[in-house]
């Protein structure tokens, strides 16, 4: 059975057994519905800094901060938060359970076949979390790649394992983990030296952490040439373009104000990933470009 919250209330309730049940998917829902349903259904994973839930059952990070933010200026005041495993995230959206995922998931083309992506809201270089110190002189996805003694832990279903496959990292070399959380004990643990992220979410993981560190310094994954960058984005069930365009158009205004780049650079993103943001188009970025 399916939890909701009511209309009115920004509490996160777990959906995961819902995603399970099979429960026919309605079509996407139009602006004009989703404002005259009077709030809008979102759904976040429990990542931080990019999505969570708080001590006070609020929705808080990048992610949801901004996406309250700019739903509020569409005149949209109330939304449902739901939260389920980052996996499920956009099976959730092709079944029009959700119409809004606010996870700062990475728009990469495949996923654009899928969804729908708004405009890039951050922007984010990898990196590496390792033992304090960095015995292994772990600088990049290819040193994992040259040495088959190590191991990469990387979440199931991110562009980390893009990159960690792009560069030719071989199955046997990875550890999936189902979230960050899971991390700081595949390395204390020797299961996995490394583990890929970005650096928002390696500075929260090795925050008072005497075992652990970031790779520093630290070089961005070359595919096919191309040096990659990840370009987070709100993502929209198929169908819902109207929405979509609406969306981006308030977060473009948004971007502009101080109160955009604080809850970014609150959550440690620097103030160059934030600029990066805009020098890519979600449609480039779903064309590979």
């Amino acid at each position: 059975m399916q939890l909701k919250a009511q209309p009115n209330s920004t509490r996160l309730f777990a959906i995961s057994l819902s995603l399970a049940l099979g429960i026919p998917a309605a079509d996407a829902a139009t602006l004009a519905q989703i404002k005259a349903q009077g709030y809008v259904r979102a759904a976040t994973a429990n990542e931080v800094p990019y999505g969570y839930m708080d001590a006070d059952g609020k929705a808080k990070g990048i992610a949801p901060e901004v996406a309250e933010a700019v739903l509020k200026k569409m005149g949209l005041d109330s939304v449902q938060w739901v939260v389920t495993p980052f996996g499920s995230l956009i099976p959730g959206l092709k079944a029009n359970r959700f119409d809004l995922v606010a996870a700062e998931q990475d728009i990469l083309p495949q996923r654009c076949q899928q969804v729908l992506f708004s405009e890039p809201n951050s922007s984010y270089g990898d990196i590496f979390v390792v033992s304090k110190g960095n015995p292994k002189n772990i600088h990049s996805y290819e040193d994992v790649a040259k040495n088959s003694d190590l191991k990469l832990a990387v979440v199931n279903g991110t562009s980390h394992l893009s990159f960690a496959e792009g560069v030719g990292i071989p199955e046997g070399q990875l550890v999936i983990i189902a979230n960050n959380a899971d991390a700081p004990a595949a390395i204390t643990s020797g299961r996995a030296d490394a583990y890929a992220t970005v650096a928002a979410t390696a500075a929260s993981l090795i925050k008072d952490s005497e075992k652990l560190s970031v790779a520093d310094p630290f070089s961005d994954p070359v595919i096919n040439g191309k040096p990659m960058r990840s370009f987070g984005g709100f993502a929209f069930p198929q169908g819902s373009e109207d929405f979509v365009a609406a969306f981006n158009k308030a977060l473009a205004e948004y971007k502009k104000s101080e109160e955009y780049k604080t809850i970014l650079t609150t959550y440690g993103v620097q103030e160059n990933s934030i600029a990066a943001s805009l020098t890519k188009t979600t449609a480039d970025i779903c064309q590979g470009k």
